[in-house]
């Protein structure tokens, strides 16, 4: 199907063309040369970074961060379950063990009081994902990393120019790894960058991204010849893809701004009509400056999320879901996820859907989106009702929100259970309280069978889901990048 909206345009910028002419002329195509190094330059200046190397990608950056880790086979990291699967793929591909953390139900970062619990002796490192560019709480982050000589990670794929309390995300970490996909405010197609903070690591990262061979140091004349010394891979962007990077640096400025203008007006322009049906806006703590790489809703239902999309469809309008929780995925299975373990991102994962955003979304193209998304009826959520009742809606609309409540009072009741100290005995924990809603407690019959009424819905619910998902498959990879 083609759409009048889509979902994303890539930004362009005026001198893309003329730089990767230059590029080609100059006979270099290959990685690390100059127009890398223009980029690199910008990176560090725009996030005050010690070191920024240029990648191929944000998932090479986050492979090159598994190296550094340095862990061994069985040494687990922590990362959110609602994130992109590369976020884990980096680290088990090195021998480590992802261990999912939930996310909050507002901002739907790793819940940070989610993560103590996960902690064991194998742990060597927690890895926060900026959801849509939102810092996660990185005070509290850092310090159970630093009671527990941990070291963090940020994946910071979505957070280039977005801050925490005044600081530039990507700078907490010992590391964090950035993104250039076609999806991201700035963009060379494929691409990433890793930042190091940790000035011990800068040479080794250097060895790493270079085939686990010394050749940037041959380059300066610090040696005479390069050989191999280190693990690592070709991590290198080429000159192609550096060229349309640095003429997208160069109007980072006006890029931000425009973007800042379409995230401010579907915020000022949709919220009433999020507030008449029962629809999450976006939402940005205090301590957070966001860059405006995506819009986000959270839906009431399964159901009410499915019509949503097709509403918005049926007007030539393309709007997508995103993650699926990785514990729940086949991978994440094998290594011991199950339903109840994350009960946050099971949630919204559900409900989660994107409006169209990109840099070029011309204002009668916005105007067209909230305008169809505003026509969406709140009689588009009736099976809510049958399901239920008002008083269950409201219920349903806040069961994330619940759910973290009730695990934190919970939490302060179970201080004695200690840290999780392997995989079986923290589900054990996890299951003994984290899984249920606070809400009334149903007769036994009910809570086996279900109200009949209940169970019609659930299923309603449960097919649109996967029609959903098998109709959006073919665009994940596209639509989501990384």
């Amino acid at each position: 199907m083609t759409y009048r909206i889509p979902f994303n345009r890539p930004t362009t910028a005026p001198k893309a063309a003329d730089n990767v002419a230059h590029a080609i002329a100059s006979g270099r195509l290959s990685g690390n040369g100059p127009f890398t190094h223009l980029c690199e330059s910008a990176l560090e200046r725009a996030t005050s970074a010690r070191r920024a190397l240029l990648t191929n990608s944000c998932t090479a950056a986050l492979d090159m961060s598994a190296i550094l880790l340095d862990g061994q086979p069985g040494d687990e990291v922590i990362i959110p379950s609602f994130t992109f699967v590369s976020t884990a793929n980096a680290f088990a591909t090195h021998g480590f063990r992802p261990v999912f953390a939930d996310c909050r139900s507002d901002t739907l970062n790793i819940d940070e009081r989610r993560i103590e619990r996960l902690i064991t002796p194998r742990t060597r490192a927690i890895v926060p994902m900026h959801y849509g560019g939102v810092a996660c709480e990185m005070d509290e982050i850092l310090d159970i990393a630093a009671r527990h000589s941990l070291t963090v990670i940020e994946d910071n794929a979505h957070g280039l120019f977005g801050k925490y309390k005044g600081r530039s995300l990507g700078t907490f970490g010992a590391v964090a790894t950035q993104s250039f996909h076609e999806t991201k405010n700035l963009t060379c197609g494929e691409g990433g960058a890793i930042l190091v903070n940790d000035g011990s690591l800068i040479d080794r990262a250097e060895i790493v991204r270079e085939k686990g061979t010394n050749r940037s140091r041959f380059f300066r004349g610090q040696v005479d010849k390069y050989t191999w010394v280190d693990m690592g891979s070709n991590y290198l962007c080429s000159e192609v893809q550096a060229a349309l990077l640095s003429a997208q640096l160069d109007i980072a400025a006006d890029v931000q701004a425009r973007r800042q203008a379409i995230w401010g007006r579907y915020e000022s322009e949709l919220k009433d009509w999020a507030d008449a049906n029962g629809v999450q806006m976006p939402v940005i703590p205090l301590s957070a400056e966001h860059p405006s790489h995506l819009f986000a809703l959270v839906m009431p239902s399964a159901a009410a999320r499915k019509a949503f999309i097709d509403h918005l469809a049926g007007q030539g309008i393309l709007a997508v879901f995103h993650y699926i929780p990785l514990h729940l995925s086949p991978v994440g299975r094998r290594l011991g996820g199950r339903p109840g373990d994350c009960p946050v991102a099971e949630d919204v994962s559900e409900r989660v859907v994107r409006l169209p955003f990109f840099t070029d979304l011309t204002g009668d193209e916005q105007t067209s989106v909230i305008e169809t998304a505003r026509s969406f009826a709140p009689a588009a959520l009736a099976t809510l009702r049958r399901c239920g009742g008002a008083d269950d809606i409201g219920r349903t609309i806040h069961r994330s929100h619940m759910h973290a409540t009730q695990v934190l009072a919970e939490d302060s009741q179970r201080e004695e259970l200690g840290p999780r100290e392997d995989r079986d005995d923290g589900r054990e924990k996890r299951e003994a309280g984290d899984g249920c809603a606070a809400e009334q407690e149903p007769s036994e019959h009910v809570r086996q069978h279900g109200k009949p009424e209940q169970r019609e819905c659930e299923a309603d619910e449960r097919g649109h889901l996967q029609r959903d998902q098998a109709e959006s498959s073919h665009q994940i990879h596209r639509m989501t990048g990384e």
